[in-house]
């Protein structure tokens, strides 16, 4: 697999007062949001990451934003429960 036909990503928990869950695509940032991006997730706790094939992007990126919904909520999602969730789009 080409390294374009992936995509970087991180699911992190904010440092600051609110601990929300984010997740930051850094192969799709623009060169004027990739240093606060990545200094975000950088300052941040970590919690999962991985790459996924671009031609599921979508369903990827939508089992990605459900599952940091769910750890806003207090969901207790393990890592291997995100591994089982995107098995088919992970690159």
């Amino acid at each position: 697999m080409l390294e374009s036909d992936k995509i970087m990503f991180e699911i992190y928990k904010e440092g600051s007062y609110g601990e929300r869950y984010h997740v930051v695509y850094f192969t799709e940032l623009e060169d004027h949001d990739k240093d606060k991006e990545i200094d975000r997730a950088l300052a941040g706790e970590h919690f999962y990451d991985g790459f996924i094939r671009s031609n599921q992007s979508d369903e990827a990126k939508e089992i990605l934003e459900s599952v940091v919904e769910r750890l806003n909520e207090g969901d207790a999602v393990e890592a291997s429960e995100v591994d089982y969730l995107l098995a088919d789009c992970l690159a």
